[in-house]
């Protein structure tokens, strides 16, 4: 299937690892020119290179930039407009992994500081890109959020999360007729950079192996298999693409299915 989406411009934060990065790689793929934005310079120039080798067709570099920050996401994006020439497509996927997070250790300014990155950012970067795709009467805002807006396991996540799916309807309510669809993706337990080492502590606790390990913390779904970054990088080309036209303001869980749960 062609994606329509080559020759088009994505900015992609929190693209230096995890499902930012396999985003921008799989991007890259279907022919989208990328601009990588994150804070650690080290991984992005390592992302940049690696797109570069995999995809040497296609423009892509790299901006520093703090999404809590409102005034260096307002300049960045002017930057990235000015070398790519437009924005087309804006995922958002910067954040920080949540502690464990009840009422019993409740801590307010740990929840500020998620809204800051997750919430209050992604809304600075679609605020910042919106103008340049009303001007090309097209564009797509993927928002990457999480299974927690569907659970009560973890406080803080759970809050966060749920902010992310209102703010994305919101969102596609105010641009839908300027041609710009939003929608946010809600990944269960995902395999990224950052589960291994979650994943040799079970090894090591239980004497499994690494893949058993893996296997055991990442595979309780009703596929029974493990969910890796570019399982939703696929999910994000396609909602990139003037084929999702029909999707707008919409939750796409992709956590394999959760066992049990009936949503309506």
């Amino acid at each position: 299937m062609d994606l329509q989406i080559s020759g088009k411009v994505a900015l992609i934060t929190g693209s230096n690892r995890g499902i930012g990065k396999a985003s921008a790689i799989t991007l890259a793929k279907e022919g989208v020119n990328i601009a990588l934005l994150a804070r650690n310079e080290d991984l992005l120039l390592q992302t940049k290179n690696e797109i570069s080798n995999i995809s040497p067709e296609v423009k892509v570099d790299y901006f520093i930039c703090d999404t809590k920050n409102n005034s260096e996401v307002q300049k960045t994006v002017k930057d990235i407009e000015k070398a790519f020439g437009t924005i087309d497509i804006l995922v958002n996927c910067a954040a920080a992994l949540p502690e464990d997070s009840t009422l019993e250790n409740f801590d307010d300014k740990k929840l500020f500081e998620q809204i800051e990155v997750k919430v209050a950012g992604y809304i600075r970067c679609a605020k910042s890109v919106a103008p340049i795709m009303k001007k090309s009467g097209w564009g797509r805002i993927i928002n990457i959020s999480g299974m927690n807006a569907r659970s009560s396991a973890n406080l803080i996540g759970s809050m966060r999360n749920i902010s992310v799916s209102s703010l994305t309807k919101n969102l596609a309510d105010n641009l839908g007729e300027y041609g710009i669809n939003v929608n946010v993706i809600h990944p269960g337990l995902t395999y990224t950079e950052r589960s291994d080492e979650k994943i040799e502590d079970i090894s090591k606790k239980e004497n499994i192996s690494f893949d058993d390990a893996k296997k055991k913390m990442l595979s309780n779904n009703s596929i029974n298999t493990v969910i890796t970054a570019y399982d939703i990088a696929n999910i994000v080309a396609f909602l990139s693409s003037p084929l999702s036209r029909s999707i707008n303001g919409e939750p796409i869980p992709a956590g394999g299915g959760w066992k049990g749960a009936v949503y309506y």
